[in-house]
């Protein structure tokens, strides 16, 4: 059986032997040259049936940046991510990745971008030096260049303890690595990253953030995760999506100080009922929220400005309560996406 993939690099030819054995065939042809490449989404629609995946997505990923890609399940990244991956085909709307159009130029796409999709495209039976050289070979790296990408991507990605190793042996955050490599081994302008720190310990996470912002430096990346606190450190800007459209995006200050409503302080009153206190700082008239947390305190929202805390002293003082504490706190992206997203 003889069969062909063509990419703008090269056309390679498989031809099946016995034994099961492949034999790759290289046509070289002119070189790649991708320079950097935004990806501008605009008016995207799906549709799976009669539910509708994406409903007029529209927002940009800019290249030297890394772009967080949030969502509740369901939201539509996944559904994104193929599509800018030319893996299916949207319902209308237009997707381009630098001047190529996903629709009219599949293929030049597809060599531009790496892609690491939320289920590794592994070969469990191949080891991971002989995957890596088939990924390679397929996206279009030279054979002489191809030893060298190869031991770079082992290094980089930390794949040196295991790099003998079949990758059906590998753990589960071994295999992350090893889908990070083969996304980029071929040196995309772009990388499309769905989940990339899935079951990796906390050491591997902060390696493989400091991998992804390495390479952010000089590519486009587009990146999905359900870990709101590693998405706001690896990330330069956020967008966060619900019902397949956009509800916000900008930085991670930004997204606090936009969408954390009023000022959210931290009271604690000693020898008062829970109940009593609560009632009465609703009472007044700048605060719009107050809740007991667990360690006893109250976290109240109320409107900007000091004339809120000088209405909660004087509430103290009026009760004579013993007022502990009165400190600020941080609007914490976690309640951000709750709050846009619920």
């Amino acid at each position: 059986m003889v069969c062909s993939l063509f990419y703008p690099a090269k056309v390679y030819i498989f031809t099946e032997l016995p034994r099961k054995f492949f034999i790759i065939f290289a046509v070289a042809q002119k070189g790649r040259n991708h320079g950097r490449m935004d990806i501008v989404v605009s008016e995207v629609t799906k549709s799976y049936g009669s539910q509708k995946a994406l409903n007029g997505l529209s927002f940009t990923a800019r290249a030297g940046e890394v772009l967080g890609f949030l969502g509740p399940n369901g939201a539509g990244k996944t559904t994104t991510m193929k599509s800018i991956a030319c893996y299916i085909t949207p319902d209308s709307g237009t997707i381009k990745v630098g001047r190529y159009s996903v629709k009219d130029h599949p293929r030049e796409v597809r060599a531009h971008i790496g892609y690491l999709p939320e289920r590794n495209p592994l070969y469990e039976d191949m080891f991971v030096s002989d995957y890596l050289r088939y990924m390679a070979l397929l996206q279009g790296v030279s054979r002489k260049n191809a030893p060298s990408r190869i031991r770079e991507m082992i290094r980089i990605c930390g794949l040196e303890p295991e790099c003998h190793k079949q990758i059906g042996a590998l753990s589960k955050g071994y295999r992350q690595r090893v889908g990070l490599a083969q996304a980029i081994i071929h040196d995309p302008a772009v990388l499309i990253l769905d989940e990339p720190v899935s079951g990796l310990d906390p050491n591997q996470i902060v390696e493989i953030r400091e991998l992804i912002r390495s390479l952010g430096a000089s590519r486009t990346v587009l990146l999905s995760s359900h870990i709101l606190p590693e998405a706001e450190l690896t990330c330069d800007r956020m967008v966060i999506i619900t019902h397949g459209r956009v509800v916000a995006e900008g930085t991670p200050e930004n997204l606090r100080s936009q969408f954390g409503a009023g000022e959210r302080l931290r009271l604690r009153i000693e020898d008062v009922s829970a109940e009593l206190v609560r009632e009465a700082l609703l009472s007044l008239n700048s605060v719009t929220a107050a809740q007991r947390m667990e360690d006893g305190s109250f976290e109240v929202i109320c409107t900007s400005g000091s004339a809120s805390r000088k209405a909660l002293f004087a509430l103290c003082v009026d009760k004579q309560w013993n007022l502990t504490e009165m400190v600020p706190c941080t609007v914490s992206l976690e309640s951000v996406f709750r709050e846009l997203t619920k």
